[in-house]
């Protein structure tokens, strides 16, 4: 019973939020050494943002694809094939990303990290909760993601020690290759085993898709989390170009990023602790939107200050949106044990995959407004904050949910 329950340190905890460190590392270095390596490619400064959009972009789509994919494949394989398989899949893709010679050769390559990084925090999390009893959940999937974020500070710490943008791909690579090592000693979740030997439709995408109910419930799930990618890939990202126009010279989005993701730690915790205290996803998400939209406030109220008072602003907007940790959590509690691993993986994936279509939002609204870079990301940003709060208002509550329990086709 004690290895069907394991607690909230255990080796199932410990691997899955080093899997999430590297995860984060290689998902956000490319945004960490986005100008020196397109530079270093030959690209002009104004190629650099729009290269630099596009290849995001496209990132971005491949984790909507490899959200599905691996999804499906956790359901109707098992969990832990999902974590072989997709570390070892981007951990090759890194590496290789590390030996590009153009534009195309990066994109293509980080389509298929895209790919490869969409399985590990869902399927962590999709684990934990089915292997833990529900009272220590939240808190276990919390330990897992503020660990992991750490792999965007130390990216950034790796860049700076080295200041070679392919060795950092390496690096990433290697500790890919490396962590599959531990990933051996993981066992199978006992709820799948179960269901596994039953007669039940496992994986089926069509189940969502030709259920209302169950479709509605999906949506919400990504609506959910739309705030924290507009905070990541637009505000923190791109903060050199926001500096520029609040009249803060030398920011450095590298940094920015590790000051967020620093911030996005301490945020996952208290997010994940506050819930397990209120006993409610809900009440602690809707704490974390007000703060979020506090932050975002102050961070467009910027003008003419420091690149010292920005990148606190920066900090405050991580400790913001760290609530992935909840709603990935509700993700896997919302679903049964048939279709939590398609769910639980693919929505904070289609989650990210949103992220294009806001970048094109806020190119559109730019070209609408004489290119008020200002303006269009704050509308792009309320546009995003209602359709989250809303969906999160009809969203049922899943705290202390019993696990056990499969959809019907």
């Amino acid at each position: 019973m004690s290895e069907k329950q394991p607690g909230i340190f255990s080796l199932m905890v410990i691997v899955g939020a080093l899997g999430f460190f590297v995860d984060i590392y290689d998902l956000l270095l490319f945004g960490i050494v986005r100008k020196p390596s397109l530079k270093d490619l030959g690209l002009s400064p104004e190629e650099i943002l729009s290269q630099g959009e596009f290849i995001i972009s496209i990132q971005m789509i491949g984790l909507v694809v490899g959200g599905l994919f691996w999804g499906v494949l956790g359901d109707k394989k098992g969990r832990l094939s999902v974590l072989f398989g997709s570390i070892l899949l981007y951990s090759i893709a890194n590496i290789a990303n590390g030996m590009v010679q153009n534009v195309t050769q990066y994109t293509i390559l980080r389509f298929i990290a895209g790919i490869g990084l969409a399985g590990e925090l869902g399927a962590s999390i999709t684990l934990v909760s089915e292997l833990l009893p529900k009272e220590k959940r939240g808190i276990a999937a919390s330990i897992i993601a503020s660990v992991g974020v750490l792999g965007a500070v130390t990216a950034f710490l790796v860049y700076k020690s080295f200041g070679n943008w392919r060795l950092c791909f390496y690096i990433g690579g290697g500790m890919g290759l490396l962590l599959l090592l531990l990933r051996v000693s993981i066992f199978e979740s006992g709820l799948f085993e179960d269901v596994k030997n039953q007669e039940v439709e496992r994986g089926n995408l069509m189940m969502i898709l030709n259920n209302r109910t169950r479709l509605f419930k999906y949506a919400k799930g990504v609506f959910i989390g739309l705030p924290v990618w507009y905070v990541i890939g637009i505000l923190i990202t791109f903060s050199d170009e926001f500096g520029k126009r609040f009249g803060i010279t030398n920011i450095d989005p590298g940094q920015a990023i590790m000051y967020q993701y620093i911030a996005i730690g301490i945020g996952d915790i208290t997010a994940g602790l506050l819930s397990n205290w209120l006993k409610s996803r809900k009440k602690a998400l809707f704490i974390f939107y007000g703060l979020s939209s506090l932050f975002i406030f102050l961070f467009f109220s910027q003008s003419g200050g420091n690149a010292s008072t920005m990148y606190w602003l920066i900090a405050l907007l991580g400790f913001g949106s760290g609530f992935s940790v909840l709603y990935i959590t509700m993700s896997a509690e919302q679903f049964g044990t048939n279709l939590r691993a398609t769910t639980a993986i693919s929505i904070p994936n289609v989650v990210r995959g949103f992220l294009p279509l806001m970048i094109l939002l806020f190119k559109g609204i730019r070209a609408l407004t004489n290119d008020n870079y200002i303006l269009s990301a704050e509308i792009v940003g309320g546009i995003v904050m209602v359709i989250a709060i809303v969906s999160a208002y009809f969203t049922q509550e899943t705290f202390g949910r019993d696990m056990n329990f499969i959809e019907v086709k």
